[in-house]
């Protein structure tokens, strides 16, 4: 998992608005083929930065050496010292022959909530890779572009309305600075996907009449949050260490799992159907992980989306023990069915179709695209696009808690939710209550 950014003197909250595996790697170069001899020759080096250095910062790192071999690492920040020591333990396990583009020295490694502030003011930084807890993105996007960096950010980009109008404010900021933002929707990047998105829009189900989207799993960091619940009553972290160190169970961090993790699969939803629902109908519980090492968050969702035109798209997602799997989409159409996930993706109906090429790994080839538009001077740029499908997947969570039907565009302009807490530091933090639907407000 990534582990919040950011020293330990603490920051307030308006500080906070102020400031507004080696085997994998191989495979990557090898799907890439000469696509990152291709970059590498001629060109400049791009040097990169990392904001949290948890798993999925780690992973992008990797992905990012493998999709170019200009690429270098030089800095890294993470509010705590042990996360980026583990990163640099898992560089020199993990990144094989592109170790020796890993230049990471002690004096461009820095810990603490305000670490972030000291990498992007590296010169030698060019581009930034954001991987922190959710909650952090927005802060950390306005920075970034503020400091004049290219940006890879993971999703989603916040955790609520508030932090998605200023990732939309930042990325249009980014537009006219000419600098790249590439978020971490993988499926987008994906050949499979692209191909059947490309033959939906050019007509080949008809006019799309329905949509349902999964992620339907087992269980997901159960051992950390008791692990590090343990290490908290133990008194070997504060509330807000704990609450850091456990992000995914925490709503303030996470934007719980609708938010974090089944965001792609919205996010699929919006692109199959060129745009954002009008309002969702939710419902979710905890019922499950119901103890309090598992923090504040739901173990299951289903929400109704409806989209321009009425219709209508069904969203289930749930990170429950010992149940069955099922991650993908499906859009219904007048003249076929169009499903995708990502092993399989075909079309059955009128114009039937099926992905038999070779596909690249989508973890890498975003990364590549992110490159090649840096090189080629055509920066792409994603931000309003996965805030957009992070302020989707916000709004079945608004619905799933409060239990009433909210609209789209009441969220997007006039929710004042903003779950900031009042100080960044490593003290006391209370938590939340747990939602419950027909008794929590609707902000």
């Amino acid at each position: 998992m990534a582990e919040a950014a950011g020293g330990r003197g603490g920051m307030t909250r308006r500080g906070f608005i102020k400031t507004t595996a080696a085997a994998g790697l191989a495979a990557g170069l090898s799907r890439l083929g000469g696509m990152e001899r291709a970059f590498a020759a001629g060109s400049e080096r791009l040097r990169v930065g990392l904001v949290g250095c948890g798993g999925r910062g780690t992973g992008a790192v990797l992905d990012c050496l493998a999709a170019d071999g200009g690429v270098e690492v030089v800095a890294l920040a993470d509010v705590f010292q042990d996360r980026i020591d583990d990163a640099l333990v898992f560089f020199k396990e993990k990144a094989g022959d592109a170790l020796s583009r890993v230049k990471v020295e002690p004096q461009r490694c820095w810990k603490g909530f305000d670490a972030y502030q000291k990498l992007l003011a590296c010169p030698e930084v060019d581009v930034a890779i954001l991987a922190t807890p959710p909650h952090f993105r927005p802060l950390h996007l306005g920075a970034a572009v503020e400091a004049g960096k290219h940006v890879f950010m993971e999703k989603p980009v916040a955790v609520d309305p508030v932090g998605v109008r200023s990732v939309i404010a930042s990325s249009e900021q980014a537009q006219r600075k000419n600098l790249a933002i590439v978020a971490g929707t993988q499926r987008r990047h994906s050949k499979p996907y692209l191909e059947v998105m490309r033959r939906i829009h050019d007509g080949a189900i008809g006019e799309i009449v329905a949509a349902e989207c999964y992620w339907l799993m087992g269980g997901l960091g159960e051992d950390v949050a008791q692990r590090n619940w343990r290490k908290y009553q133990q008194g070997r972290y504060s509330a807000l260490e704990w609450q850091c160190r456990t992000w995914l169970f925490f709503v303030w961090l996470s934007g719980d799992h609708i938010v974090e993790q089944h965001v792609h699969n919205i996010d699929v939803m919006n692109w199959g159907l060129g745009g954002v629902p009008e309002k969702a109908l939710g419902m979710g519980g905890r019922q499950v992980r119901t103890g309090p090492e598992f923090g504040n968050v739901f173990d299951h969702f289903a929400v109704e989306y409806e989209y321009p035109g009425g219709v209508r798209a069904v969203s289930l997602c749930r990170q429950t023990p010992g149940c069955a799997d099922r991650v993908s989409e499906r859009l219904v159409g007048t003249k076929g069915v169009a499903y995708l996930n990502g092993g399989t993706s075909f079309i059955r109906g009128e114009n039937p179709y099926k992905f038999e090429g070779e596909a690249t790994n989508p973890l890498v080839q975003e990364h590549a695209d992110l490159i090649a538009g840096i090189r080629a001077g055509k920066p792409l740029n994603e931000g309003v696009r996965i805030a957009e499908s992070t302020l989707t997947a916000i709004l079945g969570r608004m619905s799933a808690y409060t239990g009433r039907e909210v609209s789209y565009k009441w969220v997007r302009h006039q929710s004042k939710l903003d779950l900031r807490p009042e100080r960044y530091e490593l003290g006391d933090l209370p938590v939340a209550p747990v939602a419950a639907p027909g008794q929590t407000e609707l902000v």
